[in-house]
């Protein structure tokens, strides 16, 4: 392979056998399980990045099924979304996600800069509740549940959330593990098929864990539940601030 070759097929890794296939990717009948609730705003504080502003001391924290995604195939996804506005814009911070399917942490990871780690999320219809669980190892780190359809919601005000900027920060270490890159990056949900949206009452508990540290952002109220399925495409990021540019802090 010279060197031509190697710029050429650069795109992941392992080069000849690349972890997950190029985007984009579409989701099919991605269903969400979205409790909203009231936490610490000193624990927040710790964890959101400037320039991002928080707005209140509040977590979405989701549970997410995707029975059908395009080159990543099928996985349960879980983790904390706090909203935040950047240059007077609302979106979301994505603070934590954990997966039990290894394409999508690498390349959620190496292209956006999702914070994926690998863990045991499930979702599970039972009768007339549905429950989400977070295990890392055999510890229970997360326990939602909600009853099922008990309002139907409109439409509107649930794309108008989905499409709002959702933002991470992205890091890799360079290979003396100073920073190679640091960058906030946004990201757009696109083409968006909304086929349903129910509330309900709902429950959270969060569990303190060395590893899965859900528990840091504290349930002290739940405030609102949310149960979605949609199609969807996952749009590509862009770089909306660089930590490493002096420029950009002067």
């Amino acid at each position: 392979m010279n060197i031509d070759e190697v710029k050429e097929r650069a795109f992941a890794m392992p080069v000849c056998n690349p972890a997950y296939p190029r985007p984009p990717y579409r989701f099919y009948n991605r269903e969400y399980i979205v409790i909203k609730y009231r936490t610490d705003l000193d624990a927040l504080r710790e964890v959101v990045p400037e320039p991002l502003e928080i707005v209140e001391p509040v977590v979405n924290y989701e549970f997410i099924r995707m029975p059908d995604s395009t080159g990543f195939g099928d996985y349960t996804e879980t983790g904390q979304v706090i909203p935040v506005r950047f240059n007077g814009v609302a979106g979301g911070f994505v603070h934590s996600m954990y997966l039990d399917d290894d394409a999508p942490i690498a390349g959620g990871r190496e292209i956006w800069g999702f914070p994926k780690k690998l863990a045991r999320p499930s979702i599970a219809h039972e009768s007339d509740v549905i429950v989400g669980k977070l295990h890392y190892g055999s510890a229970l780190c997360a326990l939602g549940s909600m009853g099922y359809k008990h309002v139907i919601l409109d439409h509107e005000p649930v794309l108008a959330a989905m499409r709002q900027p959702n933002f991470m920060l992205k890091i890799v270490p360079h290979v003396d593990c100073t920073p190679r890159i640091c960058e906030l990056v946004r990201y757009y949900l696109e083409d968006i098929d909304l086929k349903g949206a129910w509330s309900g009452p709902a429950a959270l508990d969060l569990y303190p864990h060395a590893l899965a540290d859900v528990a840091r952002l504290p349930v002290r109220e739940v405030i609102s539940a949310t149960h979605f399925i949609a199609d969807l495409t996952l749009g590509l990021g862009e770089v909306v601030y660089d930590y490493l540019d002096d420029q950009q802090q002067a």
